[in-house]
């Protein structure tokens, strides 16, 4: 108001033009004072935006207010810049546990894809690449429908075989909404050695009370069934000028005969299954396969010539070793021959194979083939139940304890189907 009334007024033209400089001067300090105060607030929204905590702020020299605007600005920072970093620690540690949990854990999506969370689940699956549900396919062609029909908040048992190498596994789903995406939940704890030695020691435990109190029970009837044969025989020497009580005493020495005979078969039988309950701890050492096998073949095929039994063996690689107790292995190993040689019904072609290499995840297998009669498929399941056999003679211990003693090795034995006649026996350590 003042520059206009100047202007207005004659005789005023110094003023007017200084005036003028004043006005224009404080219009331009105006001016660049805003851009100044936008400019700082696009940085600072850009560093906000982008987590860039690099960025300073000391624009003091600008005026009256910046100052205090970037100290402002700089508290805003290092709060975002702390807040940031505690969610990034707290992230890290969350990843590191999920990371370390012993029980494998995936997600499979609303579109079928699959997350791997930890080392566990990678481990189960070894090389083998799982992007989708349908990938499970290449394990068990009905696992991925399996999975599917999975019910959230359950707990189901599946078998699933991994590189040759049988699985049990106890899966529980939880479903998970994020973002307003769903995805289930897997976790699959491998419980297979569980059941393996929770079984070992129900076995153990049954054969245990079974062989005491048939002993206990036993001993006295073949100790009275010795005396009574004893008995008798005296007698039959004392009489022998009466035929007729002559003859009801041989009925009776061959009827009590045959009751000693049969408890002290009992007893050995029974005896034989003490070695269930009396395993001891292995002790393992690094040894050499090639001299195992060698040393095996020289015990158990001394006949195998005489049947036309070929057997062949292959160790890959040649100086492969494995961490075992020597003498429980040779003597699983010779066993296993043993069966073998008894599963030809003809001695026609013939063959044993006895092979060891490593599996996928660096473990030692050891197999015993041979294209013999092979094990029905319906008695598959049961043959390493102890007491069972499908031989004559046989008194169903000699597979049992040799998986007890691949389950004290920490190792595992199946029954492999052949692709052609004959059985497979593997072990895994």
């Amino acid at each position: 108001m003042i520059l206009t009334q100047i202007i207005m007024s004659p005789g005023y033209h110094a003023a007017t033009v200084l005036m003028s400089l004043v006005l224009g001067f404080q219009f331009y300090e105006m001016i660049r004072f805003v851009s100044k105060t936008n400019e700082e607030l696009t940085r600072f929204f850009e560093a906000a935006r982008y987590a860039d905590f690099s960025q300073r702020f000391d624009a003091k020299q600008l005026g009256s207010g910046f100052g205090e605007l970037s100290n402002t600005f700089q508290d805003i920072l290092n709060r975002l810049q702390e807040v940031r970093t505690s969610q990034e620690q707290e992230l890290k540690h969350i990843k590191a546990v999920i990371e370390h949990v012993p029980v494998p854990l995936l997600s499979i999506h609303n579109d079928g894809q699959v997350s791997v969370w930890n080392n566990s689940a990678r481990h189960l699956f070894g090389t083998h690449v799982i992007n989708h549900v349908r990938d499970f396919a290449q394990f068990d062609e009905s696992f991925p429908a399996k999975l599917k029909a999975f019910t959230v908040g359950e707990r189901q048992l599946l078998n699933l075989e991994i590189d040759g190498v049988e699985h049990r596994l106890s899966i529980a789903a939880t479903q998970i909404i994020t973002a307003g995406q769903k995805e289930v939940l897997l976790s699959m704890q491998d419980i297979q050695s569980e059941l393996d030695t929770a079984q070992l020691e129900a076995w153990q435990d049954l054969v245990s009370v079974l062989t005491h109190e048939i002993m206990n029970s036993i001993t006295p009837v073949a100790s009275l069934a010795k005396t009574a044969v004893d008995i008798v025989g005296d007698m039959q020497n004392k009489i022998q000028n009466q035929p007729e009580l002559s003859e009801d005493l041989e009925d009776v020495h061959g009827a009590v005969q045959t009751v000693a005979r049969r408890s002290n078969d009992l007893m050995t039988f029974v005896s034989s299954y003490r070695r269930l309950t009396r395993l001891p701890t292995p002790n393992k050492k690094l040894i050499k396969i090639v001299p195992l096998f060698e040393q095996v073949e020289k015990i158990a095929t001394q006949s195998w010539e005489t049947k036309n039994i070929k057997l062949i063996f292959r160790v890959l690689p040649i100086e492969l070793d494995v961490f075992i107790d020597r003498e429980m292995i040779e003597q699983v190993l010779i066993n296993l021959l043993k069966n073998a040689e008894q599963a030809f019904e003809s001695n026609i072609d013939a063959c044993v194979a006895l092979t060891a290499s490593l599996n996928l995840r660096g473990r030692v297998v050891i197999e015993v083939s041979d294209n013999g009669c092979g094990v029905p498929e319906k008695l598959a399941s049961q043959i390493f139940v102890p007491y069972f056999t499908t031989k004559k003679e046989g008194s169903g211990i000699g597979l049992a304890l040799t998986r007890q003693v691949m389950i004290a090795h920490g190792g595992n034995i199946v029954l492999k189907k052949s692709d052609k006649q004959g059985a497979i026996f593997s072990l895994t350590f």
